[in-house]
């Protein structure tokens, strides 16, 4: 027996019913050979680790553009906060913990440069209805690996998917995946907003805080052990009154935070730089990078832009658009 056939065995024997085996996963696009060491469900979160988008998040935006300061999160410190909210769930619920840390870690594969901004004006520019879950699966299945892919399980690309809006996953994993992924950001950006001194934890209003709790590590303990304690056979649920709080919380941020002027105040420029991106690339067709001008023989030019522009960070379509449309002094 393999060690990948044993820790198939004792999943079958260690997972509560409804969890997701990976010896029973529905496969790839690609057949592969099994891995005598891992199960499907671990080398999809390899897979993702170790690729270039992953390694792309840490220069790209959470919610607070160009912050002053280390201590803010960007697309990769959330990505694994996410992880590890969501790998907490499903270890104590007894589901499969691979399978959700691939899909929590693949979540915002295809987010673009400028958070939700960048992801709004990449829409509006393109005509092409662009929604950062569907270009996270893009990513998987067809721009890594120079257009090869990560060849990932259905499970995971289906998580990855349906994390965010829309019909929930059919595995329990991915549905962790979502919850863990509300928990997370609307903490850490509570966390942020604090720091950048737009909004103080006395500004929560008491019904919320009063359930949840006053700090960082307690509202999110909260949330986690109502999950646990309420959720059973993979169908998720919380207590009715923390449940209520959630939404509270997530009402309130919306007001306070993510439609806070002070804090969106830089949003027109990065609609300013993706735009001027685009536009300048759909004039100059031969400056993108191969691989893109293989997509856009196959799916067109905005398709091929959209996903240049989506895969950049932060700084890099900054140079872009500098080096684009900012004048260069004379060197001798």
């Amino acid at each position: 027996m393999t060690v990948r056939e044993e820790t198939e065995r004792l999943e079958a024997l260690t997972l509560c019913p409804a969890a997701t085996q990976a010896s029973r996963s529905r496969g790839r696009a690609r057949e592969e050979e099994p891995c005598p060491l891992r199960t499907c469900f671990q080398r999809d979160r390899d897979r993702i680790l170790h690729c270039k988008a992953f390694r792309r998040l840490k220069h790209k935006t959470q919610v607070f553009l160009a912050p002053e300061g280390d201590h803010y999160r960007t697309r990769l410190t959330h990505t694994l906060e996410v992880s590890q909210i969501a790998r907490t769930i499903a270890r104590a619920l007894r589901l499969n913990e691979d399978l959700t840390e691939a899909v929590a870690l693949g979540h915002d594969l295809g987010h673009t440069p400028f958070g939700h901004a960048g992801e709004r004006a990449l829409s509006e520019i393109s005509g092409l209805p662009f929604k950062h879950y569907e270009q996270s699966v893009r990513v998987a299945e067809k721009l890594e690996k120079d257009g090869r892919g990560l060849n990932l399980t259905y499970e995971t690309l289906n998580g990855i998917e349906r994390h965010t809006t829309g019909e929930q996953a059919f595995t329990p994993e991915g549905r962790i995946v979502r919850l863990a992924d509300r928990i997370a950001y609307l903490n850490h950006d509570i966390d942020d907003a604090i720091r950048a001194g737009i909004l103080t934890v006395e500004e929560i209003p008491q019904d919320i805080t009063g359930v949840l709790g006053m700090r960082h590590s307690q509202r999110i303990h909260t949330l986690i052990t109502s999950v646990v304690e309420h959720s059973r056979d993979g169908a998720l649920a919380m207590d009715p009154a923390v449940e209520a709080a959630f939404d509270r919380l997530y009402d309130f941020m919306f007001q306070a935070v993510y439609r806070n002027p002070v804090a969106k105040n830089e949003e027109k420029k990065s609609n300013d730089i993706i735009g001027g991106i685009f536009d300048y690339l759909r004039r100059h067709p031969e400056k993108l990078p191969e691989e893109y001008r293989c997509i856009q023989q196959q799916e067109g030019a905005e398709r091929a832009i959209c996903d240049y522009i989506a895969g950049m960070t932060d700084r890099f379509a900054v140079q872009f658009f500098l080096d684009a449309y900012v004048p260069k002094s004379w060197q001798l």
